[in-house]
Order: C-alpha cells, then structure tokens, then sequence
C-alpha cells in the first residue's frame, strides 16, 4: 500500500490544535529549512555553472550581450 502524505486541510488542521508556542516554533522551523533547501539550490546551480563556463558552454558578457543572443539580434 503506499503511504499517501497529508492533505494541506489535515496538516492546517494539525497545526491549528498546536499551542501558540509551538505554531510559532514550527513556523521558525520551517522557515529555517526552507532557507538552507533554497541555499543549497544555489550552490548547486552555482556548482553547475561553473562547469558549464569551465567547459565552455556558458558564456559571459554584458546584459546587452544576453539579450542580443536571447533575441538573436547581433
């Protein structure tokens, strides 16, 4: 059988009963591993670019640079 995770409804429902101590430690929580789930996002994508510059695949240049190659204007 597989393990069917809550609905939003269900874990509101959860969090409602929760003193308003304990909303406000989980609010911190979650707010707390969002920022370090976002941070390691841009290390990886940071990591990623640099082997694409490395290989030669990504490019450098200006802003005007970019939107010349996004619009294929030269």
């Amino acid at each position: 059988m597989i393990n069917k995770s809550p609905s939003l409804q269900t874990a509101i429902e959860y969090v409602e009963a929760l003193s308003a101590e304990e909303q406000d430690m989980l609010f911190e929580l979650i707010k707390k591993r969002r920022i370090e789930k976002r941070r390691e996002e841009i290390a990886a994508s940071a990591i990623e670019t640099l082997k694409e510059w490395k290989s030669g695949k990504a490019k450098r240049g200006k802003f005007s640079d970019l939107k010349a190659d996004l619009l294929d204007e030269e």
